[in-house]
């Protein structure tokens, strides 16, 4: 039998330097394209400097208005305009954020939905990822004594039509049962936002600046 890899072959590989792949600071996932979104408990402020995003750091620092500016890219908007689409696998290796109150993300967006986290991550619940397909309703908290703060992650996520399947470092850990849809396509978007208290707790009131890594993202596609 083919592993999922062998089937397949890469149709994205992130590079976040790339204007022609990535659009920074703005997303349609946010209201009126950004900057902020307070309706989700969010402190960011999204800024299109590139010491935010376009290293692969994704960072937020502190603003004296209580927000943190904080570094986003999305595909939507961008001239390739990639989108992830049915049968698709994506494939990430991330550190995580050690500061609470960093909340870390890739997810996907359209159209005001068709959002599946590859992952979420709060440094309070510092074994526990976060894995949910949002167009259907379910979700999966993975807990993992080799998730920390401030460690690497391997994650990877097939977006299949009857169930999404994640993979964390190489274990299958959720098929969710429910799937996508065949029809199903969507934007990318990596980010750090900022939890403002309400879900997890907001940042330490001495904490000035937060980071997480995405060293590598791919997504690979069914040979045809």
């Amino acid at each position: 039998m083919q592993s999922p890899r062998s089937a397949t072959e890469p149709v994205f590989v992130a590079d976040f330097t790339s204007e022609t792949q990535w659009v920074a600071g703005r997303s349609w996932a946010y209201p009126d394209g950004g900057p902020v979104n307070p309706g989700d408990n969010k402190l960011d402020h999204l800024v299109a400097d590139p010491a935010y995003s376009r290293s692969g750091v994704f960072r937020a620092t502190r603003r004296e208005d209580g927000l943190w500016d904080a570094g986003l890219l999305t595909t939507e908007g961008s001239r390739e305009a990639f989108e992830v689409r049915t049968g698709d696998i994506l494939e990430a290796r991330v550190r995580l954020p050690e500061e609470i109150g960093a909340w870390p993300a890739i997810w996907t967006w359209r159209d005001g939905g068709q959002e599946i986290d590859v992952f979420e991550y709060h440094p309070d619940n510092p074994d526990l990822l976060e894995l949910s397909n949002r167009v259907r309703g379910r979700y999966h908290y993975h807990r993992d004594p080799g998730i920390r703060p401030g460690g690497e992650v391997r994650l990877r996520t097939q977006f299949g039509a009857r169930s999404v399947v994640w993979w964390v470092d190489d274990a299958r850990v959720f098929s969710d049962g429910v799937g996508v849809g065949r029809h199903w396509h969507a934007y990318l978007i990596v980010n750090l936002s900022v939890c403002a208290g309400r879900y997890h707790p907001a940042p330490d009131p001495d904490a000035t600046e937060m980071s997480y890594e995405v060293s590598e993202l791919r997504v690979l596609r069914p040979r045809r």
